[in-house]
């Protein structure tokens, strides 16, 4: 169990500091994922930006995650099949929900706004990083978006997560680095004693910790 989210990622920078000679771009999946990816950019003395990516819940039950999409030039929606179908969602909940979620993410973009220069990711090693991986559709839209990005490669990075998830992942990632897999996950925030949410405030306040000097 982790203290907190800052803990996390101190613990999670150590094993990824064969990295750091790479010259790595670090993404964050906002917002639980910043202060997780805060203590990695500083320690491998990275550039930090946010890839911006909003999970989209079930009829009547919005933890559970029926798809994800990710903005970009061109949006990506994934979808959870196995829940859909269980579920038995249809298709114009699906594009409400995400029509919804893209005007949220264009939020966030305007919201976030440092007036830094985001980095190019073409040819350069990512690393993608978040609190931790629970259905991962919202990870899974996320490295669905950044391939099409053409990195050199994508190191998806996170202190705990559903190891049965994970196995997902393998295509989807050049390289997976997960601290923890516990046999018995119910949620990301059981593995953490302090787990609250994280404001728009802190992660404005985060990224401009991590941003160069002008």
């Amino acid at each position: 169990m982790f203290l907190d989210r800052s803990e996390a990622g101190q613990k999670l920078a150590k094993r990824l500091m064969g990295f750091k000679e790479g010259k790595p771009i670090i993404l964050a999946l906002p917002r639980g994922g910043v202060p997780v990816a805060t203590e990695v950019a500083a320690a491998l003395q990275a550039p930090l930006d946010l890839l911006l990516v909003r999970k989209i819940g079930a009829p009547h039950h919005a933890e559970l995650a029926v798809a994800a999409v990710a903005d970009g030039e061109k949006p990506r929606l994934v979808v959870n099949r196995d829940v859909v179908d269980s579920l038995k969602v249809d298709d114009d909940y699906l594009r409400a929900a995400a029509q919804r979620e893209l005007a949220e993410i264009e939020r966030r973009r305007q919201r976030y706004d440092i007036g830094q220069p985001h980095p190019d990711v073409k040819g350069r090693i990512v690393i993608v990083v978040d609190d931790g991986i629970a259905t991962g559709a919202t990870a899974k839209a996320a490295l669905t978006l950044l391939r099409a990005a053409e990195p050199k490669s994508i190191i998806l990075a996170i202190p705990v997560a559903a190891s049965t998830t994970l196995e997902e992942f393998k295509g989807l990632a050049d390289r997976i680095v997960c601290l923890e897999t516990p046999p018995d996950f119910y949620a990301v925030g059981a593995h953490y004693r302090e787990f609250p949410q994280v404001s728009d405030e802190q992660v404005i306040k985060l990224l401009k910790s991590i941003a160069p000097s002008a």
